[in-house]
């Protein structure tokens, strides 16, 4: 099933349409040929024999998969259904996937590594999770690789987006009905923004799918980030000082965000202390440099909440 300059353009199948990441790829992958983008009510990866059915109506060549059983803290009392949507069904997706010659796109996690670094992480490091959720990703990881399919895995951390929750307009939300917020100063990271993985994502499935002869030897596992690292706290601080920049009123300026350490907020699945990645291997594929995470959050929070410049406010 690759498709050559001749063929017709591959039928993509986008898993998770309606999730942050997947309403990005909606539009990113448009350009690479027919995609039947499917939420949760119609593609529940926990439902087994359902996924399945949907495989054999659409018969895609590519299958993007960017849904996943992310709440972090709950995995920790639904293991089982952790492991299914996480471990199984990235299983069986690869299992069509290696029958049929399709591609496969995965999106993985930071938290398949135990977050005790000195340095972002690489693609070949270890990994060591230390939570229900950390597992299930790495054993989807794993399943995928064993199925021999073609494949690309991108591990990404820290995700926003304008759509749907995240940290960053949490911390909006929670210093506008509060005098002063307390944020983890003890985990780095790099927020990265969900338009860039979609991106990067068509970029990559561009090249693999036009380029076959080098599709084999560029494929596999790549980390994908934003450039730069912050920790929780200093993310906060400058999130409410660009909205407050922009004219937001907030009861709880940036400079009363009090910084705390991991042990004063405990929660059920322990978070890596350090979830940097490595994106050389990536960038050297692709030819690209991934930007700076301050940009793109501030454009999310412009989009998100409607803002603008003093200048064009006056204007």
């Amino acid at each position: 099933m690759q498709p050559d300059q001749a063929s017709a353009p591959p039928r993509v199948l986008l898993l998770g349409a309606d999730g942050q990441l997947g309403w990005e790829l909606r539009r990113a992958l448009l350009p690479l040929g027919e995609v039947v983008a499917l939420g949760r009510a119609q593609a529940d990866l926990g439902d087994a024999a359902a996924l399945r059915g949907v495989l054999q109506r659409l018969r895609p060549a590519v299958i993007v998969n960017a849904a996943a059983y992310t709440a972090v803290d709950r995995a920790e009392s639904e293991p089982e259904l952790a492991h299914r949507v996480n471990a199984q069904a990235p299983g069986l997706l690869a299992g069509y996937a290696a029958e049929q010659g399709a591609w496969l796109v995965h999106y993985s996690t930071d938290y398949v590594f135990d977050g005790a670094t000195s340095r972002p992480w690489r693609e070949t490091d270890a990994p060591a999770p230390r939570s229900v959720y950390g597992r299930s990703k790495l054993l989807g990881e794993q399943a995928i690789r064993d199925s021999g399919c073609p494949h690309l895995i991108l591990r990404t951390s820290w995700v926003f987006a304008a759509r749907g929750s995240n940290f960053a307009k949490t911390m909006v939300r929670l210093a506008r009905e509060r005098d002063q917020l307390r944020v983890v100063a003890d985990q780095v990271g790099a927020p990265t923004g969900a338009e860039l993985i979609a991106d990067i994502s068509a970029l990559a499935l561009h090249r693999l799918l036009r380029e076959p002869a080098l599709a084999q030897a560029n494929a596999g596992l790549y980390h994908l980030g934003s450039s730069g690292s912050t920790s929780w706290h200093d993310y906060a601080r400058h999130v409410l000082r660009h909205v407050a920049g922009r004219g937001m009123q907030l009861r709880c300026p940036a400079e009363q965000v009090q910084p705390i350490t991991t042990s004063q907020y405990p929660l059920p699945a322990p978070r890596p202390a350090d979830s940097r990645l490595d994106c050389t291997a990536l960038q050297r594929w692709l030819g690209v440099t991934l930007p700076a995470w301050q940009p793109q959050v501030e454009r999310m929070l412009d989009e998100a909440y409607g803002l603008q410049a003093a200048a064009a406010r006056d204007a």
